[in-house]
């Protein structure tokens, strides 16, 4: 698609780093063609060994599997995830490895080099120990979560076409509100999700619900043109995904809301 308007298109601002960022998960994701050799302990220790400085506990996640085969005959496969963590406890940074895709997730997000520099290690680490030949998807995901007292601040801190009937007479009724939208950017797609969620809700099993009422800001940039394995093209495109990610963040929100979560606009 050509002729795309800002923020989908056009350079990113300048970054306002947000000393008290609301942001709950920040992931990177790479999807490849699947390596059965990442199901043994043997072949993944090079890996480990590469990243284990910084993620030093290893966990064995089982995860189970519905595949469907002949009509009315479904099936339980398990499938092995590694999981390598900064600490055993309330980790702060994960990378997930399967047979299909390694991931990088966050809870401690600080700022988009630091993200960045620990994708390039990952996948390096990846490509030294598996040679992967193709990717199918990459996707940079950023979960922003604002609850009490941010939520009497809405109006305040959004823009009229992100609110919706959020900014009308209909708000006191609404229990959820969530918008979603597939949109194409120079770079790729993004799923954006935004809206009210009530308490004990979550817009992801890996993000643990909030007890009371919440607003959610869920950004998903990716790609699923397949393409060779390479690191350095693999990061200088989860940069740009991330860069737009927050132009498109920027656009949504107002100066009030960068302020009131500790930024300089």
């Amino acid at each position: 698609m050509t002729n795309l308007p800002p923020p989908l298109s056009g350079g990113p601002p300048d970054e306002v780093p947000l000393p008290n960022a609301p942001l709950v998960m920040v992931v990177v994701q790479v999807r490849y063609a699947p390596i059965l050799a990442i199901r043994s302990a043997d072949r993944v220790a090079p890996f480990q060994e590469a990243i284990r400085a910084t993620y030093p506990v290893l966990r064995e996640d089982r995860v189970a599997h519905l595949v469907f085969g002949a009509p009315g005959t479904p099936s339980i496969s398990e499938g092995l995830i590694w999981r390598f963590q900064d600490r055993e406890a309330e980790w702060r940074w994960r990378v997930s490895l399967a047979v299909d895709y390694i991931a990088l997730e966050t809870r401690a997000y600080t700022n988009r080099q630091d993200l960045l520099s620990r994708f390039d290690v990952i996948v390096s680490a990846l490509d030294s120990a598996f040679r992967p030949q193709e990717i199918q998807r990459l996707g940079v995901r950023y979960v922003d979560r604002l609850v009490e007292p941010a939520l009497d601040k809405l109006e305040g801190f959004f823009h009229p076409q992100v609110l919706g009937i959020v900014g009308s007479e209909l708000r006191p009724a609404a229990q959820q509100i969530l918008t979603q939208a597939v949109l194409e950017t120079e770079e790729g797609q993004l799923l954006a999700r935004w809206g009210s969620v009530p308490p004990k809700m979550t817009v992801d099993p890996e993000i643990a619900p909030a007890d009371g009422p919440s607003w959610i800001i869920d950004l998903d940039i990716f790609t699923t043109s397949g393409q060779n394995f390479d690191p350095a093209t693999l990061s200088a495109m989860a940069k740009r995904f991330a860069e737009r990610a927050y132009t498109v963040f920027r656009w949504m929100v107002r100066d009030d809301f960068l302020r009131f979560y500790g930024g300089t606009p």
